[in-house]
């Protein structure tokens, strides 16, 4: 697990305020009519000048409020560098001019790892990459507390990858049953998730899925590794070849003895067991040779 010294409050998101936008556009739309109102009334002269340029002025202070927000988009609202709140309904909004505005997306965000180098838990470096869906949970810890939240994102992605990938070994021909990055893909993926959340808790962003999409041992000892993979292959197949040969003597020896259908003793049990063996295990076809002796001549 990561531990972390985080000095600074945390940031929370909180429902902000804003005006109905297509109200203020129908509002925006009759000032328009004010100087043409005003030219029927008086005609031409100062005062139709002067509701004209104050039309203008008034309907330009009100276009700087508007804003749209589309779905699965939010916006941020601060006054004075202050936080006033998060916009997160869909439409046409509008808040006062002064009021500061940034537009954050709370789609899902997909993002594919570069390749990084790296040591399993076996110090073999291997190449691996991961493929990870994000987006943002809390707005205001995403714009407040780190400064860039997509490159804070990108970095903790491949730090976390390579916290998970050195946990683990790359593989394990052994019977044991431990948790390696080729043969436990969807334990390693659960740890990845947990990391990333863990990481990115401090920008607000939760990551929704998580999986590795490249895995090899790097090229230095690609060569090596595959050969000692085939060696370990060949001893644990042999292995089981073995003891099953080995089950099968034992199974013949002792329905000999108990069908009675021919008394060994020590040297013979031993020679026939000898010849089972060869036969079981042995990699080509046994040649049979017909013996018309003894086992003493």
């Amino acid at each position: 697990m990561v531990e972390r010294v985080n000095s600074m409050a945390a940031s929370s998101e909180r429902k902000g305020s804003a005006s109905n936008g297509y109200v203020m556009l129908v509002l925006m739309l009759a000032l328009l009519l004010v100087p043409a109102l005003v030219y029927i009334a008086l005609g031409e002269g100062e005062p139709t000048l002067i509701a004209a340029i104050a039309g203008v002025v008034v309907i330009l202070f009100i276009l700087t409020g508007f804003f749209m927000i589309q779905p699965n988009q939010a916006v941020v609202l601060t006054l004075f560098g202050e936080y006033r709140g998060t916009v997160r309904k869909d439409g046409l909004h509008w808040v006062w001019p002064w009021f500061g505005k940034e537009k954050v997306s709370v789609r899902a965000h997909n993002i594919h790892s570069e390749r990084v180098k790296i040591n399993d838990l076996r110090g073999n470096p291997i190449e691996i990459a991961c493929n990870v869906v994000w987006r943002v949970a809390d707005t205001a810890q995403a714009v407040f507390d780190v400064d860039d939240y997509k490159e804070f994102t990108n970095i903790q992605i491949e730090a976390g990858l390579r916290t998970v990938g050195s946990r683990h070994p790359y593989d394990d021909m052994s019977d044991d049953d431990e948790t390696t990055l080729r043969g436990s893909g969807d334990v390693v993926n659960r740890e990845l998730i947990v990391e990333l959340n863990e990481r990115l808790q401090v920008a607000g962003i939760t990551v929704d899925e998580a999986g590795l999409t490249h895995l090899a041992y790097a090229p230095e000892i690609a060569g090596a590794m595959l050969r000692r993979q085939q060696a370990d292959a060949v001893i644990s197949a042999r292995r089981k070849v073995v003891i099953g040969a080995v089950g099968m003597v034992e199974d013949a020896l002792q329905k000999l003895s108990h069908d009675g259908i021919v008394e060994l003793d020590e040297e013979r049990r031993a020679a026939m067991v000898s010849n089972l063996l060869v036969v079981l295990c042995g990699d080509r076809e046994a040649q049979p040779v017909v013996n018309t002796g003894t086992l003493y001549q």
